[in-house]
This record gives C-alpha cells, sequence and structure tokens, in this order.
C-alpha cells in the first residue's frame, strides 16, 4: 500500500553479509515510514556488496536518496534521525509538496 505521501525505499544486495545491517536499517525506515504514513519498498540486488541505501519516491518523481549505510556503525535511532532530517530539507523543496503537507509530523518525529 502506497500512501498519498509517498513511499521510502530501501535497496540492499541479496547477500547474507549484510542480512544484520538490513535487519537495522529496514526497522528505521519500517518505523519512519509507519509515523509519517508513508508508504515501503524492499528492493534486492544480485550479486555484488554495495552500500544500503534509503530513498524517497513521491509518484512519478525521481527517486531521490536519504540515506547511505556505508559501515554499518549507527544506531536504529540515528538513521531514523538521518532520514528525518534530510526529508524535513525536501520538505522545503518545491518539487515535493507531499512532503510539505507533512513538515510538522515530521518535525515531531523523534
Amino acid at each position: 500500500m502506497e500512501a498519498n505521501h509517498g513511499k521510502l525505499l530501501v535497496y540492499a544486495p541479496n547477500l547474507a553479509s549484510c542480512r544484520k545491517r538490513l535487519k537495522l536499517i529496514k526497522a528505521a525506515a519500517e518505523k519512519t515510514a509507519r509515523k509519517l504514513n508513508l508508504g515501503l519498498e524492499i528492493v534486492a540486488f544480485k550479486g555484488v556488496e554495495t552500500p544500503i541505501y534509503v530513498y524517497y519516491k513521491d509518484g512519478a518523481e525521481e527517486p531521490v536518496p536519504l540515506y547511505c549505510d556505508k559501515n554499518g556503525e549507527q544506531s536504529p535511532e540515528q538513521v531514523c534521525r538521518a532520514l528525518r532530517s534530510m526529508m524535513f530539507v525536501l520538505s522545503f523543496h518545491p518539487k515535493y509538496a507531499a512532503l510539505r503537507r507533512i513538515r510538522k509530523a515530521i518535525i515531531r518525529f523523534s
């Protein structure tokens, strides 16, 4: 179910070595999506080990990156904070009107 405010896309390699990092980032993305009434989609890469990325997508617009997990040493709270900060900044861009409508919820969410 895609909410009318857009959705978060989590891009991750489909490798056993990344499962722990993916679990942490997925939990943070799920919490963020639930609190802000956003959709969530996990997109798996095959093969190479790459960082895990979280993007924001609204309708037909190109997804915009919000977060990149290079080293996997962040807590779920730090990931949520990073997602929230980037979404707050994007809420001022005219291209992301859906985020502008939920700006107050983004600020309140912690």
